[in-house]
């Protein structure tokens, strides 16, 4: 049948080329936070008669009451977003008074984000904190629940690395969306990626377990070949399961539930299909070059046995 584990290699390049672009972005550019993690006051206000005033004209109306480190974004629809270090409540009204006066036109507060610095470094250390934990109960839940396999800790080792891989791959796509179109990392984005962390340990736990189930039922068939076989059995389920039941609605979500959701939804959607491709991809396939310890071949040295095919 299909030889997925012959390909494995291909699989790893091709996550490579998705996550080095943010990646390379990350550490040359850095991250966009949001205010809920370098605290500050996010302003997004709509202009009713389309008088949107030019980003230099916010600017220049901040800088007339001492606020001189804000970020202007037009987001189409007649809407700006503000960004700036933390503002008192009577100073902000002053500001949004001034943009009224001088565009001449109703303005909308759409949302007021206000966050001081404190908090800001609170909820940074509480969301690594939270991904630590959940890999951390990940590896051991696992290894329990496998630990009549040999090597249990491998599984829940192989889990966290595709997990991570999940990770990346939404952290490179918001890297990427900061560029092209101001994506920020904000609560909501640490809600969208602790799902997507939730969904690829289920995927990959239902590959894993038919891994284990298998392994009892033949015993002759060498490990290679083995897992090749449980991943076809699981292939259908996982890509059915997560086409009919999540991602048709989070593409409904992106086309038609606004800007506001817009990259929340996007971030679900693309993180999602990353937890179905990684489990069937990249967490059984480094099971199998964990087992054959291949990292002896990869740099010319030894002989590499043949690969098993179903």
């Amino acid at each position: 049948m299909f030889n997925i584990l012959g390909r494995r290699y291909l699989f790893f390049g091709l996550s490579l080329l998705l996550i080095l672009p943010g990646l390379l972005i990350i550490i040359f550019g850095g991250l966009n936070l949001a205010v809920d993690f370098t605290g500050g006051t996010l302003v997004e206000i709509s202009f009713e008669s389309g008088n949107t005033p030019p980003p230099e004209e916010i600017v220049g109306i901040y800088n007339q009451f001492g606020v001189s480190d804000v970020q202007v974004q037009t987001t189409g629809d007649n809407t700006i977003i503000a960004r700036s270090s933390f503002l008192e409540d009577e100073t902000r009204a002053t500001i949004l008074a001034e943009i009224e006066g001088q565009s001449n036109d109703l303005v909308t507060i759409i949302r007021i984000d206000s966050v001081g610095p404190t908090i800001g470094q609170e909820v940074t250390l509480r969301a690594a904190l939270a991904v630590a934990v959940a890999a951390i109960i990940v590896v051991i839940y696992i290894t329990f629940a496998f630990r009549g396999m040999p090597n249990a800790f491998r599984n829940g080792v192989c889990a966290i690395i595709a997990e991570m891989h999940d990770v990346l791959v939404v952290v490179s796509l918001t890297a990427i969306g900061g560029i092209l179109w101001g994506w920020q990392i904000d609560a909501l984005f640490l809600t969208a990626l602790l799902t997507v962390i939730g969904f690829s340990v289920q995927d990959t736990i239902v590959v894993f377990d038919r891994i284990r189930e298998n392994s009892t039922i033949y015993r002759r068939l060498p490990f290679e070949t083995l897992v090749n076989h449980s991943i076809i059995q699981t292939l259908q389920r996982s890509i059915n399961t997560q086409l009919m039941t999540v991602e048709f609605m989070l593409l409904a979500l992106v086309l038609f539930g606004g800007l506001t959701l817009r990259q929340f939804a996007v971030t679900l959607l693309v993180g999602l299909l990353s937890g179905t491709y990684s489990s069937i991809f990249i967490a059984a396939p480094i099971l199998v070059v964990w087992e054959n310890r291949e990292w002896r071949y990869w740099f010319g040295r030894g002989k590499k046995g043949k690969q098993a095919t179903v």
